[in-house]
């Protein structure tokens, strides 16, 4: 068990009071971790102002390489970070290996690269003027990640941040802070100058996000997580006019077309739904399979879903584990109850397991769904639990319509072998991101955020850089010999 003070201005702080984590899969506390409070937000946000000016006048170059340096040693601790992300989120340790910390080290790599390509433009106007327009970093930004993802989640919104030449207050979500705090130890390492990056924890949800989304020296907030919260965060920043980017909930749509690659289109459900036992926002958590191949693929599908692997996090043969916490588990149960009670089957799945091993963690069977009435709040509302559900459909028309029938637009998929219908169907979608024969793969120099209530603002790519954390100044310049004279 390790213990772990909150990292302001390149020190570790010990404070008086600390919070247990757990490890969600058997409730074994895993670390001793720090309560910030009031003074450390607003220790970490002075010791982040004043390390501004100083990192903000390096070269992209010089930022780069610390960016570099960082990702090589998250490198060479790969082993250690993919573990303690099992252990702190409930999630399989064979999708911590494969995705979770390689996909952490490229968007290191990525942005180190990318940096120069921050630039200003020169502008034609009328007269003798020389216009220009310089992009420049805003200053403080404070970042509030979620639990599902916490490394990878974190270092999209971090590596830009810095890299455009913006410090960084973070707070990680209360029950996954670790790998965020041993990030901290990297960037010391890497030669990242004190107060750039500064790492505050909490065990109460909201205490620190609402200091720093309040705060008056904080002048950018980027948010992950639910739409409610987001919501909350627009508000208090608005106290201050602070910018604000959220990546929030979904209900993506996984439109499967008679024509598909069967095969291909089968494997990638499971993936969009079960992957992190579905607690993602990005999960396709509504099938639409047109009529022709509905009961081949109901039957297939809920088949391979009853065989997926269950077991403990950190056996790499597990396939599917332990939900994150109890909330949780009680959320997933209440819809499938509601579900039940709206007259849908449950075709696999749909209860608690409860028999040792899984008794002290949080594991609930991959569900499927069908018979869902299109407008209830199980086909409605984000679950961010291990339940899909199946609808059938008739033609183009019908996949738009029941695709685009949500108030979220995160992401969406598409499975068909014809390429103008993909195309003339993914151009409808009223959705931030849309795969065509794949399913959640997000590389660090495609942008990705949502529409409506899945929020706004793109993370990664150069988007990300240029919209998010850099703001435009113009300056313009009178080249006449003559001087001008308005008045007299």
């Amino acid at each position: 068990m390790r213990s772990y003070g909150v990292f302001i201005d390149g020190e570790w702080q010990v404070t008086a009071e600390q919070y247990e984590v757990r490890n969600p899969a058997n409730g074994e506390v895993i670390a001793l971790c720090a309560v910030a409070g009031a003074q450390g937000v607003e220790q970490a946000v002075q010791a982040a102002q004043q390390a501004f000016p100083d990192w903000s006048a390096r070269s992209y170059e010089e930022r780069g390489e610390i960016l570099r340096a960082v990702a090589a040693g998250i490198q060479k601790r790969f082993d250690e970070f993919a573990f303690t992300e099992s252990q702190q989120t409930g999630r399989c340790i064979r999708e911590t290996m494969a995705h979770d910390i390689p996909a952490t080290i490229s968007v290191f790599e990525y942005f180190a690269g990318i940096a120069p390509a921050i630039h200003g433009e020169t502008l034609p106007i009328p007269g003798n003027y020389l216009n220009y327009t310089r992009r420049e970093p805003y200053g403080v930004v404070a970042a509030i990640t979620p639990w599902n993802f916490p490394l990878w989640l974190a270092a999209i919104k971090i590596a830009p941040a810095l890299v455009a030449g913006n410090t960084m207050v973070i707070k990680p979500a209360p029950t996954t802070p670790i790998t965020t705090l041993m990030l901290a130890e990297v960037m010391t390492e890497a030669g990242l100058p004190r107060g750039v990056f500064n790492v505050l924890t909490d065990p109460t949800p909201g205490t620190l996000g609402d200091l720093l989304t309040a705060h008056p020296k904080v002048n950018k907030i980027a948010f992950t997580g639910s739409t409610a919260v987001g919501i909350r965060v627009m508000q208090r920043a608005a106290m201050n006019v602070t910018p604000v980017s959220l990546e929030l909930g979904g209900k993506s749509p996984f439109i499967v077309f008679a024509d598909c690659d069967f095969e291909r289109a089968l494997a990638y459900a499971l993936l969009a739904n079960f992957f992190a036992q579905g607690q993602m926002c990005t999960a396709a958590t509504r099938i639409l399979v047109e009529r022709p191949l509905y009961e081949r693929f109901k039957e297939a599908f809920v088949a391979r879903a009853a065989r997926l692997q269950i077991g403990d996090p950190l056996d790499p043969a597990t396939e599917f584990a332990t939900l994150h916490k109890h909330e949780q588990l009680e959320k997933t149960m209440r819809y499938v109850q509601i579900a039940r009670q709206d007259g849908a089957t449950v075709l696999t799945g749909g209860n608690r397991l409860t028999e040792p091993p899984f008794d002290k963690g949080f594991y609930f069977q991959p569900t499927v769904l069908e018979g869902v009435p299109v407008d209830s709040r199980v086909a409605c509302e984000e679950i961010f639990g291990p339940v899909v559900m199946l609808f059938p459909f008739e033609g183009e028309a019908e996949a738009v319509q029941r695709a685009n029938a949500t108030e979220y637009g995160l992401a969406a998929g598409i499975w068909t072998q014809d390429i103008g219908k993909a195309h003339r169907v993914a151009h409808q979608l009223q959705a931030g991101k849309v795969w065509i024969n794949c399913y959640n793969m997000i590389p660090p120099g495609a942008p990705y955020g949502g529409y409506k209530k899945s929020g706004f603002g793109r993370e990664l790519g150069l988007h990300c850089l240029l919209e998010l954390y850099t703001q435009v100044k113009d300056i313009q310049v009178d080249l006449s010999p003559d001087y001008f004279e308005w008045f007299g």
